[in-house]
């Protein structure tokens, strides 16, 4: 689609001056601007000194008078031919539109012709263009039948440049558009035959009625006729006196026409990529993606794109309509000049606001929750309108998380002074871009300042040479791409071998989720060592995850360094490794071994993954005499106690030297702790205590949540769960305190019993959320689905997909568990004293 002017029913020849422009525009790259006269001027010569116009010019007076005049003939004739080929293009979009309509109601049947994708793909902006060009038409019409000295239409064409950016979306879908109707031609014969001969309307006057014209020729309309728009207004400003109230408006639409055919051509011409450095180089894009830069106080969502010589950053323009984009560059650091600024010399930089934790889970549960209902909406055939919206939202929130979630810095300074701040979710993020520049570093650099021109092109070849195309959230991910995988993956980090040195290692884990990746665990440091053995076990909570990431560290402790940022790492990485989570290998009963290999290090260890709904199956245990996976009644009466021991003792401890550790309840303890915690336990161990007093705190509350976990039946209980779902649900507030009460009194003592403990200890910690940064609400999040579960036999009944477990049934397990720590205190001996003001329907 290359902007020549050579539009079919506008081939005007006649011109004064060829390439004539307008006092003070630009030329434009790559396009014929020549002004042009309408069809009917193209048969007279200009010389001969005749009147112009057809109609007879006795009336003109003489001079000045006869030249204003024959300005405004001109204009007539101008627009009268444009109306003309208006007329032409409202009717050839017709054609274009006319099969959409039954194309789509085929497309919800059994046997459609094309899929909603494919017509979205095909017809994409052509109806927005129709109306745009239909309303356009039918408010000049009156003006040119009408015509004297007094009529207007600036403005006319003032709105229709503005509405340019539909154009855009359109030029920039046009490969994909015809791409996609050949495949549909050559592997449906139907859509074939309708393509290959679409009726076009002949003009009102015209003698013929109709003519067949392809889908192909009719899809390049478009880009024909935004060249035509731009000609015309050449020639209206030629014939329009500078003192008309047009003139300006004109002039506008000129400009903004100009600079959006200019940006086009940048998108479509092979000679973009051809950028070339100060040594005379082919300038070659080494790396690109999406970044959070902290800019003003604020988070902007940036495209990083590194160069041979030049780091580019830049930003997607706010005016892209459509799936593709332009960019405009921010800054520009050549890497001759680029440096990084050890944590010690960033004194100067802005310190980093980072989100509570809180609010980053709770939109992690709106996200889940909007992902269920779209997959609710396309099993039950929904509205395709009701599904956009709710992607819309969806996308809206994932990209607030994408934003606000990434809290590492990585600095970079232009040694002419300017600093920037990115911050990056992830350290391995970090590491590839901080390489990739030290590397092409090495090389021998010239500085350089960029000319405006230069750095447009370079900004304009962005958008051809990009790898990244899309932001990196799941509402851009097609629907047959892989989901990922939902559950918990459990890791042991086992050792590692290959290091020169001794040195204080350790390892860190990370797992992408909702787009981007996050570092979920990390063992402990083994000291002054070449073969670190760790032998740690983590259980890993995966939220549609494909990767898993291993770094290695080597330990810092060197006072200068450290506390200069919250969030600043200045480890130093030894090695890091990737693999992908095949769901097909990882989903098995057994550990399976392996090994990443990093820098020469070699890190071995081994995973296994179990679903969401695996992990939440409970298994009596097969001894009774311990208390994991036994009954807590049985537990309760064994130990001649209203709450079990296991219980006692671990919210006893978390309140004596973990009520204000930040993230209590939701930062995994190390597994291998855990499991050792659980068989002390188990055995009634003398040294429980001792061993309690010692264990790092995170470890004691994930004994506590896995003592839940394991219960045979949830301690809400099986039987009620429907009950509770109904009756968080209620929206009388008093109907919904009369059933919620009921069902507390509904449960079995020592589970009643035990959950209110529970319940007073949680809300305990939530009055220390300015310092744990744990709120009621996030509490709820943890504990929620650990006491509160359908029954296996229910959950199968509807449950499609990994990702629906973590969806509706766990907003509503969350809501149950809230709503009863929000409630002012709830005493056991109240409860069943109060037995007359509830009702016996549950």
């Amino acid at each position: 689609a290359d902007f020549n002017y050579g539009a079919d029913e506008y081939d005007a020849e006649g011109n004064e001056e060829p390439k004539a422009l307008p006092e003070g525009s630009e030329t434009m790259p790559y396009i014929d601007e020549s002004p042009t006269m309408s069809p009917q001027l193209s048969t007279r010569g200009q010389e001969s000194g005749d009147g112009v116009s057809p109609t007879p010019t006795d009336g003109l007076g003489t001079g000045g008078e006869r030249d204003a005049g024959k300005g405004l003939e001109m204009r007539k004739l101008v627009l009268s031919g444009f109306l003309a080929s208006e007329e032409i293009y409202i009717n050839q979009l017709e054609a274009l539109l006319l099969p959409m309509k039954p194309l789509k109601a085929t497309a919800t049947t059994s046997q459609p012709v094309l899929t909603l994708q494919q017509i979205e793909t095909i017809f994409y902006k052509i109806q927005d263009i129709y109306e745009i060009h239909k309303e356009f038409y039918d408010s000049l019409c009156p003006k040119v039948q009408q015509w004297d000295s007094n009529v207007t239409m600036g403005h006319l064409f003032q709105k229709l440049a503005s509405q340019l950016g539909v154009y855009k979306a359109f030029v920039d879908n046009y490969k994909i558009a015809l791409e996609t109707a050949e495949k549909c031609s050559q592997s449906n014969y139907q859509f074939q035959k309708i393509s290959e001969e679409l009726k076009v309307k002949g003009p009102k006057d015209s003698k013929e009625s109709h003519t067949s014209v392809t889908m192909e020729a009719l899809l390049y309309k478009p880009i024909d006729r935004v060249t035509r728009s731009t000609l015309v207004l050449h020639d209206l400003l030629k014939h329009t006196p500078a003192d008309h109230p047009d003139y300006p408006l004109l002039q506008d639409a000129l400009r903004i026409s100009q600079n959006f055919l200019s940006s086009i051509n940048e998108d479509i011409d092979p000679r973009r990529t051809a950028v070339t450095t100060p040594k005379g180089e082919t300038r070659q894009l080494v790396k690109d993606g999406f970044l959070v830069e902290l800019s003003e106080g604020s988070r902007k969502l940036r495209h990083v794109f590194l160069f041979t010589d030049v780091l580019l950053c830049a930003k997607l323009k706010k005016t892209a309509v459509g799936k593709h984009q332009q960019y405009d560059c921010k800054w520009y650091v050549p890497l001759a000049d680029l440096l990084f600024p050890s944590p010690e010399e960033s004194e100067h930089c802005p310190q980093v606001h980072v989100i509570p934790d809180h609010e980053l889970e709770d939109m992690k549960m709106k996200i889940s929750a909007i992902k269920s209902e779209v997959q609710k909406e396309k099993a039950n055939k929904g509205q395709s309108r009701a599904i956009e919206r709710l992607k819309k939202k969806m996308f809206e929130n994932e990209f607030w998380l994408l934003l606000n979630s990434p809290a590492i810095p990585f600095r970079i300074h232009n040694r002419n002074g300017k600093s920037y701040l990115f911050l990056l979710s992830s350290d391995y993020e970090r590491s590839e871009w901080r390489e990739a520049i030290q590397k092409l570093q090495k090389k021998d650099l010239q500085a350089f300042v960029l000319s405006s021109v230069e750095l447009q092109v370079l900004t304009g070849s962005c958008f051809k040479l990009r790898t990244v195309h899309n932001i990196p959230v799941t509402s851009n991910k097609d629907d047959d791409e892989s989901p990922g995988l939902y559950g918990f993956l459990h890791v042991i980090v086992h050792s590692a071998k290959g290091f020169k040195q001794s040195a204080n290692l350790y390892c860190t884990l990370e797992v992408d989720s909702f787009g981007y990746f996050v570092s979920k665990a990390k063992t402990r440091v083994f000291r002054d060592t070449t073969e670190p053995q760790w032998n740690e076990e983590f259980e890993i909570e995966l939220e549609g995850s494909q990767s898993l990431r291993i770094l290695c560290y080597e330990k810092c402790y060197d006072k200068t360094k450290l506390n200069k940022d919250n969030n600043e790492i200045v480890d130093k990485i030894m090695g890091k490794g990737q693999i992908q989570l095949d769901p097909q290998a990882v989903q098995t009963k057994n550990w399976h071994m392996d090994v990443i290999e990093m820098n020469g290090i070699k890190v071995e260890f081994s995973m296994k993954f179990t679903s969401r709904d695996m992990s939440l199956k409970r298994t009596p245990s097969k001894k009774q005499t311990g208390v994991f996976g036994v009954k807590i009644s049985v537990v309760t009466k064994r130990e001649r106690s209203k709450v079990p021991y296991i219980v006692r003792q671990c919210i006893e401890e978390v309140e004596k030297r973990g009520i204000e550790e930040v993230g209590i309840y939701r930062i995994s303890g190390v597994a291998t702790d855990i499991q050792a915690l659980k068989a002390v336990f188990d055995a009634n161990n003398k040294d429980i205590l001792v061993m309690l007093s010692d264990m790092d705190i995170n470890a004691i509350a994930g004994t506590l949540k896995l003592y839940f976990r394991e219960l045979p039946e949830p301690l809400l209980t099986d039987r009620l769960y429907p009950a509770f779902m109904e009756g968080i649900a209620l929206s009388d507030p008093a109907a919904k305190e009369n059933c919620m009460m009921h069902l507390l009194r509904s449960l079995p003592d020592p589970n009643l019993i035990t959950f209110l403990f529970l319940l007073e200890h949680l809300k305990r910690v939530a009055e220390k959320e300015p310092v744990n940064k744990m709120s009621l609400h996030n509490l709820a999040t943890v504990f929620g689905p650990t006491l509160l579960r359908p029954s296996e036999g229910e959950s199968k009944g509807h449950l499609t997909l990994a990702s629906d477990i973590w969806s509706h049934d766990v907003m509503a397990q969350v809501q149950v568990l809230l709503y009863y720590l929000q409630h002012p205190p709830i005493s056991f001996t109240e409860l069943k004293r109060n037995t007359l003001y509830f009702s016996t329907d549950v």
